[in-house]
């Protein structure tokens, strides 16, 4: 068999191409479009495929440098910590706060589903976190951040059912969000706003954000931000790990980056946030291109039966979930109807995927501003952060 070790400029060059061309399958294929399946997803999947081909014919094995797949996970993750505004939280008003808590709730739901049917199946409780929030509430970044982490504590092929799972929920969180929602609505006589009732200026859909133009001023001074809060997180994980809690590479990074943000924030400063936020997209895009080519597929053979029953019953949770908790914690009306539609796509596999659900529903059913202002405000801003802390807590108690 053919054994070759990519270096790290030959790893990100094969990460690069494999962006490129998921690009340019997800224009061509309808089905990527509408689940908002990510470009790097496809490319990585299909060079995962090729090397699976290889692995099993004996004739072909690949390996990857994986320093720099680190970095820009660290990276992304950090970029998140810069979005954590508890000023912007506040402002938000006590729907955010609800909405907040009641993700939060079912991230913890997820966690015990997916260890306690792991354990059914006689599996390793940590594969049933790699099939609990991980990849439902935290999507594609989250399991490629984790994945490894999971693995490195015994999980073997942790990464591959991460992934696997993200990609089930991307689709399921479509599917399920318009029959909860018309359900809801259906039975308790729901009427949909008229746009009249709103005078707003443009889409009432959309969320207003005032974006600085990425200059070399501002490029330089977020990179700054960044590898400071990565090096200072640094010194907090290996704290951390002093005293006995054990925190994934980037939740130190993360929550440096959480404390400058609202430092500055509370001395009414301002901080490159739309520059912070290309560059953790462009780290994060990378990073998936890097982290799903080298999938060890071979690894979800013997977990096939056991992850789809986990999934299926993930998804069934989440259509609970929505149905009889998020409608009546969001005040059981038109709104809360609209957020439950949008939590399935959001609980089940990223904000996108909650935003195409809403904006299908209100197509139908008329306009919901209130739904619009909370769920991505939640999702783009603060779950990520309350995800990452409640799953590391899981992982020092089951791993």
């Amino acid at each position: 068999m053919l054994e070759y070790t990519f270096s790290m400029i030959e790893t990100l060059a094969v990460a690069i191409v494999l962006l490129i061309i998921g690009r340019w399958i997800k224009s061509k294929i309808f089905f990527f479009e509408k689940y908002f399946i990510p470009a790097p997803v496809i490319g990585g999947v299909i060079f995962s495929i090729f090397t699976l081909i290889g692995k099993n014919t004996g004739t072909f094995e690949f390996f990857f440098e994986g320093e720099l797949k680190n970095l820009l996970m660290v990276t992304f993750f950090t970029t998140i910590g810069f979005l954590a505004s508890f000023k912007l939280l506040k402002k938000g008003g006590i729907q955010v706060l609800i909405f907040l808590g009641v993700a939060s709730g079912l991230v913890i739901i997820q966690n015990f589903v997916g260890i306690h049917l792991a354990k059914f199946f006689n599996l390793n409780p940590l594969l049933g976190i790699a099939s609990g929030s991980i990849p439902l509430t935290g999507g594609h970044g989250t399991a490629g951040a984790f994945g490894p982490v999971l693995e490195s504590a015994g999980a073997t092929g942790a990464m591959s059912v991460a992934i696997a799972s993200a990609t089930f929920g991307l689709v399921a969180g479509c599917l399920i969000g318009g029959p909860v929602g018309k359900r809801l609505l259906l039975k308790y006589n729901l009427v949909g706003h008229k746009e009249e009732e709103f005078i707003v200026e443009g889409n009432s859909n959309k969320i207003s954000h005032d974006k600085e133009i990425v200059t070399e001023n501002s490029l330089f001074k977020s990179i700054v931000l960044i590898v400071i809060s990565i090096g200072i997180g640094e010194i907090v994980n290996a704290l951390a790990k002093k005293i006995g809690i054990i925190l994934p590479t980037y939740i130190g990074p993360m929550l440096v980056a959480a404390v400058i943000r609202n430092i500055v924030d509370s001395k009414s400063g301002e901080l490159p946030l739309h520059t912070i936020n290309v560059i953790g997209n462009i780290a994060l895009q990378l990073f998936l291109a890097m982290a799903l080519m080298s999938l060890k597929l071979w690894e979800l053979a013997a977990l096939a039966v056991p992850l789809v029953v986990i999934l299926l019953v993930q998804t069934l949770v989440m259509a609970l979930y929505a149905y009889f908790i998020t409608f009546r914690a969001m005040g059981k009306d038109y709104d809360a109807a609209v957020i439950a539609t949008g939590h399935c796509g959001f609980g089940m596999g990223a904000t996108p995927n909650a935003m195409a659900n809403m904006e299908s529903f209100t197509a139908a059913n008329g306009p919901s501003p209130a739904a619009f202002f909370v769920l991505p405000l939640v999702g783009a801003l603060f779950i990520d952060f309350v995800n990452a802390s409640i799953i590391t807590v899981f992982m020092n108690i089951f791993g």
